[in-house]
């Protein structure tokens, strides 16, 4: 069976899976009778949900009101690992996100026919680092570099937001963006949730922001559309590198 979130489940999903069964963001107790009416055992999460929705479009039950002010502090891996742990006393565990998807994992090495230029291995070696320590607080797993210096990091309005931010910084100043842009796992990555990912509409922010290189971390960040995507990269020029941690 499949639960979706009203207003972030593509409900397109449908012709996938059949019914989807919908329940407002911020619920607990509701996904978990419809699992536990199912018979449900295990279940995957897949998709994405903004942060930055906890300050609005959220509706949580007693549940999960309970649950929130119980915690040390908000961020993701707080509460996603909370919602773990609920589910888990109703008996249902939440299996790694990449448990169907493994053959989607980068692995390392470069994925695109053009080799980063020396300019751009160093700009990844600099975002690299920086991505890590960020990613450590669980601010963001996303960095954009030029020229030897971190433009932007992310943190609750997403990658794609956050690239288009340092676009926007670099033309602010007459530059041409050409963005080396860094994903990467969190140091003690829980691929239950939250697994970095890109896909075709990754591409589409890629062109519209200039970034010219791309590094991300092998056997932890997942490629959607995987064989079209490597094609539409080697169609933009992009070099992207699968990466692995030191």
């Amino acid at each position: 069976m499949a639960l979706g979130i009203k207003g972030v489940t593509d409900p397109s999903l449908e012709q996938w899976t059949g019914k989807v069964e919908y329940f407002p963001l911020g619920q607990i107790s509701k996904p978990l009778a419809l699992f536990q009416e199912a018979g449900v055992r295990q279940a995957v999460m897949a998709g994405k949900v903004q942060h930055a929705s906890l300050f609005g479009g959220v509706l949580p039950d007693w549940r999960a009101i309970k649950l929130l002010a119980s915690l040390k502090d908000k961020r993701t891996d707080t509460i996603l690992k909370a919602v773990a742990d609920e589910f888990a006393k109703e008996g249902i565990e939440l299996l790694p996100s990449t448990t169907f998807l493994t053959h989607l994992l980068v692995t390392p090495g470069p994925i695109t026919r053009r080799q980063p230029t020396a300019a751009e291995e160093a700009d990844i070696l600099l975002g690299w680092a920086a991505a890590k320590a960020v990613a450590g607080f669980d601010i963001g797993q996303t960095v954009v570099v030029k020229d030897g210096a971190v433009i932007a990091v992310e943190a609750m309005e997403g990658t794609d937001a956050a690239i288009l931010r340092a676009r926007d910084i670099a033309r602010s100043h007459g530059q041409r963006p050409d963005l080396t842009v860094v994903k990467v796992a969190k140091p003690r990555q829980d691929m239950r949730f939250d697994v970095p990912v890109l896909g075709l509409e990754s591409l589409a922010v890629f062109a519209e922001a200039g970034v010219s290189a791309v590094a991300i971390e092998s056997g932890s960040t997942l490629i959607f559309d995987k064989d079209e995507f490597i094609r539409k990269a080697d169609s933009q020029g992009l070099t992207i590198i699968g990466k692995e941690t030191a």
